[in-house]
């Protein structure tokens, strides 16, 4: 994707570097740009949610520390306006897999996040207890999303997936559920407020199902300010269904250095792809809009008074997107901190990478064998992308960053000597909820626990069962304690009914799925099995941190 929490994050600008270099000199620099997913549009009608299914797998060999900020391939779901498109309007749900500057615990493989964006970026959450800055004397969206599911934790540092990942799907998607009722005001003010709660489905080998959802005042109450808003956002509004299809990459580390002759070479961090025995990688899978017979109309049904709904997202109410020519990258090296896109020269991916598509549902890449290395494992295999570069000057065109081999690097640069070690964090800090007695995590507060469960990253996770309706996220949702008690209701009639070992989402046509960290799924102890959530209330360095 994307991804990411690009935008996110108050990042201190880095003071501008100069763009020459003299003789012998290395300089800091990165590597980023977009991967192109060419993702054919598909009738406006398949307007209520996606899903979708991305490997997994370290994009670096090495975690090179908070510097590193990339997405895998991912999206943005917008709603879909009523009408022409409102000006400085931006609000949507951007999360997936990647890699953040403001990850406390990071690992090689990935983490998940769920990344809604309020308008204009005013707050984001990135799950249950996850948003915007670490300071709980303000919501920014720390509130913003409700935990659903009784067997599954959430991290606030991002949802971990196995270690040692290399290729696997990750089937994950966005669909609403009608679980609270349409309400004409919002906080006392004559601003309506949708029934939407767009659910995030989870399918993986060890947890499949909805996880949490957004809470509908997550992007209402920005509209009590702001009157343009009002019936524009996703707590009332469909979903765009034609959505952008990328992979965001921000920043991989790099050296760059001149030679004696004047060119200029550069070094890149090992970039690495998932590979099959046909010399393919294969990144993003069966990406598929729905409409509202899928699951909408079921569960509505439900909650009325009629049929059981078993929560299977009907594949006859969906379109799967197919994939086309015009895959391209944008990639580009320069010295670290340049803002100027004149001073940014793009890298010639042609030379060793081509957009493959596999039948007409997954898009994937086809290496050339000259350029790339495979490194082999037990199960699977990986390719690694050119470490090295030479900028090339052509009369008359922007320079382009052309990829060369070890020996052509000029001994001079020091490039061959150049080596990019793994970094941690040296202090890592610990996300701490609020535990004054009368705040809404302590009252009513929990009804079970605290327990504690080490985590694949080093990280140990507090956690407590709280009843469904007493949750922090609901008690900050501008919702009634009778508006409560009807969504506890309907939420204990899917915990009886919904289990976490069957499809919900249409399973993947190919491949193995991955595999979430096994420390995050949970059972309810007895007494507990429906009704109620586990919340993650602490997440500090674990007894196994730092992770070797």
């Amino acid at each position: 994707m994307i991804i990411l929490r690009k935008l996110f994050l108050l990042v201190a600008i880095v003071p501008l570097l100069e763009p020459t270099l003299s003789a012998q000199e290395n300089r800091a620099g990165e590597m980023a740009g977009y991967l192109i997913i060419p993702n054919k549009r598909v009738p406006e009608s398949f307007d209520a949610g996606f899903s979708m299914y991305v490997g997994v797998w370290p994009l670096l060999q090495r975690y090179p520390g908070q510097s590193f900020q990339s997405g895998l391939p991912g999206t943005w779901m917008f709603a879909k306006p009523p009408g022409a498109k409102i000006k400085d309007l931006y609000s949507d749900i951007e999360g997936g897999l990647g890699w953040w500057r403001d990850t406390e615990y990071a690992t090689e493989t990935p983490k998940f996040i769920m990344g809604g964006v309020a308008p204009n970026f005013s707050e984001w959450s990135n799950g249950p207890g996850a948003g915007k800055n670490r300071d709980w004397s303000e919501s920014m969206g720390k509130y913003g999303v409700a935990q659903l599911s009784p067997w599954l934790l959430w991290p606030p540092d991002g949802l971990n997936l196995k270690q040692g990942m290399q290729g696997e799907w990750l089937g994950y998607g966005y669909l609403p559920l009608p679980l609270t009722d349409e309400k004409t005001t919002t906080n006392g003010k004559e601003v309506p407020t949708g029934n939407q709660c767009w659910t995030l489905f989870l399918n993986s080998k060890n947890f499949k199902g909805p996880v949490a959802f957004f809470t509908p005042y997550f992007w209402s109450k920005s509209a009590i300010e702001k009157e343009p808003f009002v019936g524009q956002l996703l707590d009332s509004r469909p979903s765009d269904p034609n959505r952008a299809l990328q992979m965001e990459t921000q920043h991989i580390p790099c050296v760059l250095a001149q030679a004696n002759n004047g060119d200029t070479y550069a070094r890149v961090t090992p970039v690495q792809f998932p590979c099959d025995q046909n010399g393919q990688s294969s990144l993003v899978h069966q990406v598929t809009s729905y409409n509202r017979k899928a699951l909408w109309d079921g569960v509505q049904g439900w909650f009325s008074g009629g049929t059981d709904c078993d929560g299977r997202i009907d594949a006859d109410a969906s379109v799967v997107h197919t994939f086309g020519e015009g895959g391209y990258a944008t990639w580009q090296i320069y010295p670290e901190g340049t803002r100027s896109k004149e001073d940014k020269m793009k890298v010639d991916w042609n030379k060793f990478g081509t957009p493959a598509i596999q039948g007409s549902n997954t898009f994937g890449y086809r290496w050339n064998e000259d350029w790339i290395k495979t490194e082999e494992s037990k199960e699977r295999k990986l390719v690694v992308l050119p470490e090295f570069y030479r900028l090339d000057k052509t009369d008359g065109a922007k320079p382009v960053w052309i990829p060369i081999r070890a020996d052509e690097v000029p001994a001079e640069t020091g490039l061959a000597s150049v080596s990019f070690p793994p970094r941690r964090n040296k202090s890592p800090k610990t996300y701490s909820t609020p535990d004054q007695p009368d705040s809404s995590w302590m009252t009513p507060g929990p009804k079970a626990g605290p327990f504690t469960v080490e985590l694949g990253d080093g990280s140990e996770l507090t956690y407590s069962w709280y009843r469904f309706a007493d949750q922090p996220a609901l008690l900050n949702a501008d919702l009634s304690a009778d508006e409560r008690e009807q969504l506890q209701k309907r939420v204990e009639k899917l915990h009886a009914r919904w289990g976490k070992d069957r499809d919900y989402l249409p399973p993947p046509a190919s491949g193995e799925l991955a595999e979430i960290d096994p420390a995050l799924v949970v059972a309810p102890p007895p007494g507990f099995e429906i009704g109620y959530v586990p919340i993650v209330t602490r997440q500090q360095p674990g007894k196994g941190y730092p992770k070797k």
